[in-house]
């Protein structure tokens, strides 16, 4: 049958229920026996209906649009949360609206307003730093549209998902403690991201757990960028003496670092070992290939959109998952060169 012609009276029959109870499946009612959901969900997918989203907007006042609104310098990050998102809104009927905004300035407020005149929302994915941005947030909760946080500061978040990174950073600078590096240096990530200060609080933690100074001259601040991972290790590695190991805030300002390594003939990890946060793609693609903290970004971006779509169905529902990350470890460190 062809897919476009398909209707939901189709669908109703080829699973032997109303088409009522195929609505409510569609839209994950609650209070639909598993075998009916079941049989409805096997004919949907055998028939290939997809659904007719104005008409879904007329009957259930909804709009059946997520937006992902965002401004994060970080490429690779910023892509792998939108294909979480996608993935569940797709799993789940829903389009997706995609928002790029600007951080703190109240001409994005502006934005959303026009958005939501022209295509309308039934709720928000946000990813730092707009997270933190008390007035977009506050903004949102006068117009009672529900968002999902990733990885918010504590109390800027009513469910979303979120990871230990400071507990992540103390085990990745215990490992490269293990390997006999003593000067260990930081690049931070953007100030106004949650994570850099808890990725800068969780080196403080490791460096004074193995008894090591934590130099000020060792701390240079990035933005979760490759060009901004290239500054800071120009300057890093040009200390006498020079850090043995730099762990940067993510894998992009990791990637710059290498780059500064490979114009200063240093060969890593044997003379300068490496590491970043995230294990997104670039972790895998540079060489060698990065020693890095797995968040599940991607699951990430997945599982913030199901709960927000939780609490879109039912109101008050919809809670802060945690989620837990491992370290990968990799070629890009090894031991101390004065180890």
């Amino acid at each position: 049958m062809d897919a476009t012609r398909v209707r939901i009276e189709d669908v109703a029959a080829a699973a032997g229920v109303s088409m009522k109870t195929v609505s409510r499946v569609l839209n994950h009612e609650p209070n639909v026996r598993e075998d009916t959901r079941k049989r409805v969900q096997e004919a949907v997918s055998r028939l290939q209906y997809r659904p007719h989203h104005s008409a879904r907007s007329l009957a259930g006042q909804r709009s059946y649009v997520v937006t992902f609104a965002y401004d994060n310098p970080s490429f690779n990050y910023l892509m792998e949360i939108q294909r979480g998102v996608l993935e569940a809104c797709r799993a789940q009927h829903y389009n997706l609206l995609l928002a790029p905004l600007t951080y703190r300035q109240r001409e994005s407020i502006d934005e959303i307003d026009g958005l939501l005149g022209h295509y309308g929302s039934d709720g928000f994915v946000l990813i730092p730093p707009l997270t933190d941005d008390l007035e977009f947030l506050a903004y949102l909760e006068r117009r009672g549209m529900p968002y999902a946080s990733i990885s918010p500061r504590a109390g800027n978040g009513h469910m979303g998902v979120t990871v230990d990174d400071r507990g992540a950073v103390r085990e990745l600078i215990a490992h490269l403690v293990s390997l006999g590096h003593r000067r260990i240096a930081h690049i931070s990530g953007h100030p106004d991201h949650g994570a850099s200060e808890w990725r800068l609080q969780g080196y403080r933690d490791a460096m004074k757990l193995a008894g090591l100074e934590c130099r000020r001259e060792w701390l240079s601040p990035g933005e979760f960028t490759f060009e901004s991972g290239v500054r800071a290790a120009r300057r890093l590695l040009a200390l006498d003496p020079r850090p043995t190991a730099i762990f940067a805030a993510n894998d992009d300002m990791a990637a710059g670092v290498l780059r500064v390594a490979s114009e200063l003939h240093l060969s890593v990890p044997r003379d300068l070992s490496v590491c970043g946060f995230d294990d997104v793609p670039i972790a895998h693609h540079v060489t060698p290939a990065l020693t890095t903290v797995r968040q599940p970004t991607r699951e990430m971006g997945r599982m913030a959109t199901l709960e927000l779509l939780k609490a879109i169905r039912e109101p008050g529902a919809g809670q802060m998952v945690a989620v837990d990350y491992t370290l990968q470890l990799r070629d890009s460190t090894g031991r101390a060169p004065d180890a």
